[in-house]
């Protein structure tokens, strides 16, 4: 539109304000990306920090496959996951914070998390069998296989997000919780109870965060500290690699099935937590506060979390990465490109609208009117919506 000074009939009589839709009657929607109004605007920074997070997952589970006898590149490994999923999993945290049980919160966490559950967790079993051939033919929903753990444990987690709004002090009560777990052995793989309680400490965290809090650390002072810090934790992984066991990183055992005394359990569940902690503040340093060009692949991130897995697993089936070369240098390397441009690819447009039906499903016919919220909410955003969408997107998780 032309401002009155300059277009032309300016000397019309002026015509009457634009009224306020009513309340009862839902306005057309828009998405926040094209809402003029910074209140609706998604932040880019978040959706930076899921994008390069995502990134890092694929890296890691590509790495996995040609490490062994690669000390530099098994040191690399070990840092990344000491880092990538609790980065991801206290922005889970962090946008949950206002979850609670409302019929259509409850709907979202169902269509969101539990329903993609399910059919990844079953395509990936149909996988295995057929394409890995592997001798164990069943499929359970109880036992989530590579990396489908993650929406199992992000449905569990947000489940409990209420509760730990009611405790005084919930990070200790997390943590406390975390390192009984890792002196309980036998827990088995039912439902990954172990890296639900391990990691649960990293959600709280985000629950217990703010946004002032994200600010804190993007400052340059600490852009700068970040890289003695991710230097010097090169360095000691790349010590501790003939050293220790590497199995600790994936918070899945308890110190007893790792064949360590009990204590060690809790004592690395805090070591743990707090390398995490250390390297996920630096790695939210590095991240770009403004818009890039891959901020809006930062949507998609759940797309490229759960597609990956499929090209990862057919590699080793197929016995790609069975080549000498790939275990040097410039293999690495180009696993590392090759990695990080596929997942960026399932990341896109076009993928997130062709999978949607399995990722985001509406299923209105499986749900009572109550799931819906009144006509005055549907035109606008619930607090804390996104949480389910938007940061099971960003899922990065490990395998």
């Amino acid at each position: 539109m032309f401002h009155a000074a300059s277009s032309p009939g300016q000397n019309r009589t002026p015509l009457p304000p634009a009224q306020s839709p009513s309340p009862e009657v839902p306005g057309p929607r828009r998405s926040p990306e094209s809402s003029g109004r910074p209140g609706k605007q998604r932040d880019a920074f978040f959706d930076n920090a899921k994008y390069l997070a995502i990134v890092l997952v694929a890296l890691g589970h590509s790495w996995s496959a040609i490490k062994d006898g690669n000390r530099t590149l098994e040191a690399a490994y070990d840092v990344v996951y000491t880092f990538h999923m609790p980065a991801f999993i206290i922005v889970s945290g962090f946008f949950s914070r206002n979850f609670d049980s409302r019929p259509d919160r409850l709907k979202r966490l169902i269509t969101g998390v539990a329903v993609p559950y399910v059919i990844f967790e079953t395509a990936y079993s149909l996988f295995r069998i057929h394409v890995g051939h592997s001798d164990d033919h069943d499929i359970s929903l109880l036992s989530p296989w590579y990396l489908t753990w993650f929406l199992c444990a992000l449905f569990v987690w947000r489940l409990t997000a209420p509760l730990w709004k009611l405790v005084r002090r919930p990070l200790p009560v997390a943590l406390g919780v975390a390192m009984l777990a890792s002196v309980t052995p036998g827990m088995g793989d039912q439902l990954e109870l172990q890296r639900v309680l391990q990691f649960l400490p990293c959600f709280v965290l985000g629950l217990c965060l703010e946004p002032a809090h994200f600010r804190l650390v993007r400052r340059r002072s600490v852009r700068i500290a970040a890289v003695p810090v991710f230097a010097g934790a090169l360095a000691l992984a790349w010590w501790a690699v003939p050293r220790a066991d590497s199995a600790w990183v994936y918070r899945q055992s308890a110190a007893q099935d790792l064949g360590a005394p009990w204590w060690a359990g809790p004592v690395m569940v805090l070591v743990m937590f707090a390398g995490a902690l250390l390297l996920s503040a630096c790695f939210f340093a590095w991240v770009p506060g403004r818009r890039t060009w891959f901020t809006g692949l930062g949507t998609g991130t759940l797309c490229g979390y759960l597609l990956h897995g499929f090209v990862v697993k057919g590699a080793v089936y197929a016995g790609w990465f069975d080549a000498a070369w790939l275990h040097r240098p410039l293999g690495a390397l180009l696993v590392t490109v090759l990695a990080a441009a596929g997942v960026t690819l399932l990341c896109t447009g076009p993928v997130r609208r062709a999978f949607r039906f399995a990722m985001e499903p509406r299923m209105e016919w499986a749900f009572s009117r109550d799931a819906v919220p009144a006509a005055g909410e549907r035109g606008k955003p619930a607090p804390g919506r996104g949480a389910v969408h938007e940061t099971a997107r960003a899922a990065a998780p490990v395998g």
